[in-house]
This record gives C-alpha cells, sequence and structure tokens, in this order.
C-alpha cells in the first residue's frame, strides 16, 4: 500500500522545524529515520496531514564526551552508536543493546530520537536509557527543557513531549561507573519486536567488593518502562561479590517472583499475562547473572 496525501516540508533548521510545527504544518509528524513511520503511513494505520523532514538540519547528529555526560544528537543514527568506541568503553550497557535493534539495514536509517519520541514499548532504548538515567532535551517554541528518561515515556508510545516540542538531544550521566551490566531480551526470532527485555546495572563500593546500589528496569511486556524498585533494595542488601552460590542462586529466584509481581497489574490485560510474567522474571533473573559475572571479572 501507499501512504495518504500528504504535505512535505524539508526543514533546514531546528529553528525552521519549531516554526513548522507550530504553524503550517501544525497537525504534522516529525519524519527521521522514518522505520516506525513510513511502514504506518504505507499501510494507513497513520494518516498525517504533513512531514516535516529533520534529515537535512546540521548539528544534530554526534557522540561526544562533555566532561562528566555523554551527549548523543537526536539524529544520530543507530549504525553510528554501534560501532562507537566511546560509547562501547564508556556505556557498555547501550553498546550491548543497541545490536539487538532490528537489522543492519533498520538500524542504517533508524535514529535515536525517532526511536525514543515512537516510544514504542517493545524497544530497546527506552529500557537502556531509562536505566542509566539518561536526560532527554527537548527544544519548543519557549526554549529548551530537559526531561529525565523515568518522566519522559508516559505509555503506550506516549512520551512527555509538548504537541510543538522536537528531541534535540540524549544526555547520559557518567558520575558512577557500573560494576556491573547486562541487557537481555527474547523475541521470536533477531530482529523482531521483544516480548520482553530487562536491564541491570550494579554499582560496587570503593573496594569493590559490596554492591551499594543497583538499577533494574524492565521493558517490552509493559507500556512503558518500569523501574523495580524492589528488586534494586533486594539486590542492595543482599548482594556482594563474595555471595555464596547457595545465597544466590535464592536472591535469583526472588528477583523472578519480585518482577513478575510489580508487573502483575500492568499488563493485566494483555494476551497470555501469565507467560509475559513468568518471562519478564526470567529476563531479570539472567539479566543479574550476566551481571553479576562481568563484576566477578572485572
Amino acid at each position: 500500500m501507499k501512504p495518504a496525501s500528504f504535505h512535505y516540508y524539508r526543514a533546514r533548521s531546528l529553528q525552521e522545524a519549531l516554526d513548522l510545527l507550530s504553524g503550517a504544518a501544525a497537525n504534522g509528524k516529525l519524519l527521521a529515520g522514518g522505520q516506525s513511520l513510513i511502514p504506518l503511513m504505507n499501510l494507513r494505520l497513520a494518516r498525517p496531514e504533513a512531514l516535516i523532514d529533520l534529515n537535512s538540519i546540521p548539528g544534530l547528529s554526534y557522540i561526544r564526551s562533555e566532561g562528566n555526560k555523554i551527549a548523543i544528537g537526536a539524529l544520530t543514527r543507530h549504525r553510528e552508536m554501534e560501532f562507537s568506541e566511546l560509547l562501547a568503553k564508556e556505556l557498555p550497557l547501550l553498546a550491548e543493546a543497541i545490536p539487538q535493534i532490528g537489522h543492519p539495514a533498520i538500524r542504517n536509517r533508524g535514529t535515536l530520537g525517532g526511536s525514543l519520541a515512537h516510544a514504542d514499548p517493545a524497544a530497546e532504548l527506552p529500557c537502556v536509557l531509562t536505566a542509566l538515567d539518561a536526560r532527554m532535551v527537548a527544544a519548543g517554541p519557549d526554549g529548551e527543557r530537559v526531561i529525565r528518561a523515568e518522566d519522559f515515556f508516559t505509555g503506550f508510545y506516549a512520551t512527555a513531549l509538548a504537541d510543538h516540542e522536537i528531541l534535540k538531544e540524549v544526555r547520559i550521566p557518567l558520575d558512577r561507573h557500573p560494576a556491573g551490566w547486562s541487557f537481555v531480551e527474547f523475541a521470536r526470532r533477531h530482529g523482531d519486536f521483544a516480548l520482553a527485555e530487562a536491564s541491570v546495572l550494579l554499582f560496587a563500593d570503593g573496594a569493590g567488593d559490596r554492591c551499594t546500589s543497583a538499577r533494574v528496569v524492565i521493558g517490552g511486556s509493559v507500556e512503558k518502562p518500569v523501574r523495580v524498585q524492589d528488586v534494586e533494595k533486594l539486590i542492595q542488601d543482599e548482594i556482594s561479590i563474595r555471595t555464596q552460590a547457595s545465597s544466590l542462586a535464592h536472591v535469583l529466584r526472588r528477583v523472578e517472583q519480585l518482577t513478575e509481581t510489580e508487573i502483575r497489574s500492568s499488563i493485566a490485560g494483555r494476551e497470555n499475562p501469565d507467560y509475559l510474567c513468568h518471562l519478564t522474571g526470567v529476563l531479570a533473573r539472567r539479566a543479574l547473572e550476566s551481571a553479576m559475572e562481568r563484576w566477578r571479572k572485572a
């Protein structure tokens, strides 16, 4: 199928895109990589009156270190992120997740900002960037504002972006380096939409022996990324690098159970909720196991 008719605008600057979004193309959509929007338009599941093409705007594609944070431009392609030595060194959790986004053809065109603004609950980046406590920089008619990842995603395909705002940049803090990390997901085939996914970060004390805090975020099966704070507290209270195998096995079982409990109410209306609860709990357990293994090898 082909899309319904629409007006096409090619923005040459961020300000021009903002002006179009507030004026001639007020009922339109922003076009970045187009890997989600164009298929929806071709199937006529989306019928925007206009498209504002952002791809000619200079200065929105970059990955750079800025002191105690990494800044990534919204038009940065997934492929650039996948092969970034800076991300591999400083943000290994993100580097681990990027190759699991679709297929190479999709990563060649798909953009960071497009994926985040689309807010597909099965996407990898919302889950990972919530775990990394990223900040989203939104540009609007009244200037810029910064939104924490936990507040940015508000529901199924929904974000905190206002109607006339454009996601400009993502900032990821580097104030703490994780002792262990892991991202895991389950899809029927590689490249398919994830049925469930889990991100785990472990932070240790100065000696590197005891877990002082953890961030555990699950996605895929829920309408937006969810921090499982009961699991985080359990890990902080019970885990150290010297945790015996029998004790660790008990903690892992509790992680699985607590994760299932946390998400059960939020997926009650979905198909096969018992299966999704169990699957998500298993992935949270496996992610913690993998993060622990990396911590021990460090």
